[in-house]
């Protein structure tokens, strides 16, 4: 296994694939969901004994589950490994709640200590009003006081660049946790920019949250390599590949996905810097030179008639520059399902075109892309 200095602060070496605990194997009996705990354990245990030494949980993951299963699994070796967790912010009401979940967290995993305590999902509002605030920042230096967490952390689901303000204005965080992969680098600038601040990055949704993980000539079109190196072999390559990226997160569900994962980690030939631009360079020609290339600016919203041009879009760019197919359509037909706009409702306003930088002939487009993902 891989490691690296997971950023400057913490001190701590991380294995470059860590173990999301999202998707632990679980069962349904009597209408009620529990993780299978015999699984769990020797799945943990092993991936431990193969040198991943980073598991990530979460008050919410697994039916509420999760972190009482990984506390059960890793308690014979809690002294070897690091465990990371995440304050629920919607849950928090006063700036006292949140030792009252961090202690909840404690006794899930039956732990003293948690080595990464993350502010969970924040964006650049809830930053300010629901952390800053209330001072919760403070709470948080006396957890750390105390040794009730090694490490002050936050995960992020926003707009990229509120990342600087939070790393700039939180001053105490040792690490963060963004979404990065081949189909989504929006994070790409602030993971470096958090890495030159001294934070470590662990990276989730490495393999598309599974999108990546089906077979394609995605390889192939990026290199020119007659190579048939497997489509999530390249995708946590990729995130491995990024040097300001500490740890690829992944969600493992079985013994057999963390096997694949762990020989992709211990490849001696990863994407070398070389390698790693080239593939970046060559999603941007794959993404410019197709028939249709939305950047996703969305300026094109809101439609007057309520309907998710680049979120359309973006599926038809995932059937046909890297050849999700499947996923793609299952994806568009998810967005039917939610009641989606499409262009039998569209009123021929011409707002979207007016306000298109790439002057692309959406209306059109539109009625075009749908046929393909129907």
């Amino acid at each position: 296994m891989r490691y690296r200095d997971y950023g400057t602060r913490s001190g701590d070496k991380i294995s470059i694939l860590g173990f999301g605990c999202m998707r632990l194997p679980e069962f349904e009996r009597n209408g009620k969901w529990y993780v299978d705990q015999e699984k769990t354990t020797e799945m943990l245990l092993r991936a431990a004994e193969l040198g991943v030494n980073y598991f990530d949980t979460g008050y919410f993951y697994c039916n509420k589950n999760s972190e009482r299963a990984v506390g059960e699994a890793l308690k014979p070796i809690r002294d070897k490994v690091m465990i990371s967790t995440k304050l629920p912010m919607g849950e928090i009401r006063e700036s006292h709640d949140y030792r009252g979940w961090l202690e909840n967290s404690l006794r899930e995993l039956d732990t003293d200590y948690i080595d990464y305590y993350h502010f969970w999902a924040l964006g650049l509002q809830s930053f300010r009003e629901e952390v800053l605030a209330p001072g919760l920042m403070n709470e948080a230096r006396k957890a750390k006081e105390e040794g009730l967490i090694r490490n002050i952390s936050f995960s992020f689901h926003d707009d990229p660049a509120g990342i600087r303000e939070i790393i700039d204005r939180g001053e105490v965080f040792d690490s963060m946790l963004v979404q990065y992969n081949l189909l989504d680098r929006a994070n790409e600038e602030m993971i470096a920019y958090a890495a030159s601040k001294g934070l470590g990055v662990a990276a989730m949704g490495p393999v598309g949250g599974g999108r990546l993980s089906a077979p394609t000539q995605l390889h192939k079109r990026l290199t020119g390599s007659e190579s048939a190196m497997p489509t999530y072999e390249l995708a946590l390559k990729y995130v491995m590949g990024n040097p300001n990226v500490s740890c690829a997160l992944s969600g493992m569900q079985d013994m057999d996905m963390l096997l694949k994962n762990v020989a992709v980690a211990n490849d001696p030939a990863p994407l070398t810097p070389e390698e790693w631009s080239m593939v970046n360079d060559s999603l941007e020609k794959l993404a410019r030179f197709s028939d249709l290339y939305c950047t996703g600016c969305a300026y094109c919203q809101p439609c007057p008639a309520g309907i998710d041009i680049p979120k359309i879009f973006y599926n038809y760019t995932c059937h046909n520059v890297y050849e999700l197919k499947d996923h793609a359509k299952k994806e568009h037909g998810k967005y039917l399902e939610k009641s989606g706009k499409t262009s039998a409702d569209c009123t021929d306003c011409g707002f979207c075109e007016s306000k298109c930088p790439q002057k692309l002939a959406i209306r059109k487009e539109l009625a075009r892309v749908e046929r393909v993902l129907a």
